[in-house]
C-alpha cells in the first residue's frame, strides 16, 4: 500500500509516517516511480507506535518496544527495558508537572498580592 493509504488506515499523518520511517520504526520499499510501498503489516506497527506515543512515550522511547510492535503490544508483557523506559518517562512527566505547578502557584500568589483574584480577571 502507498503512504497515503497507510495514513488513512491508521489515522497517522503522512509526515508522521515519514518520521517513523526515518527513525527506523517502519520500513518501505520504493516503487519504480519513487513512491513508498508498505507491507500490510505496517498498519499494525503504526497503530502500536501511536498507542505508545499516546501513552506519553517519545519516539526514542518507542525504540525499546521494537520487538513487540508487530503484535498486540498492549497484551504482551513488557520487557525489563520497556519497563525502565516507561518508568524514566513517567519520572520526566512528573518533574514537568511539579515544575508547572510551582509556576502556577507563583503566578497565583503574585495575582493575590496584586489584589486580583481568579473570579474577577483584570481587564
Amino acid at each position: 500500500m502507498r503512504i497515503g493509504e497507510l495514513a488513512t488506515m491508521t489515522g497517522a499523518t503522512v509526515r508522521a509516517l515519514r518520521h517513523y520511517e526515518q527513525a527506523g520504526l517502519i520500513v518501505s520499499e520504493r516503487a519504480h516511480n519513487g513512491y513508498r510501498i508498505y507491507d500490510e503489516s505496517a498498519a499494525v506497527r503504526v497503530r502500536n507506535i501511536r498507542l505508545l506515543l499516546a501513552a506519553g512515550l517519545t519516539l526514542d522511547d518507542v525504540q525499546a518496544f521494537r520487538v513487540c510492535l508487530d503484535g498486540d503490544v498492549a497484551a504482551v508483557p513488557p520487557s525489563v527495558e520497556g519497563l525502565r523506559v516507561a518508568a524514566r518517562r513517567l519520572a520526566v512527566i512528573d518533574q514537568r508537572i511539579a515544575a508547572q505547578a510551582e509556576v502556577r502557584d507563583r503566578l497565583a500568589a503574585a495575582l493575590r498580592l496584586a489584589g486580583a483574584d481568579r473570579d474577577r480577571p483584570v481587564a
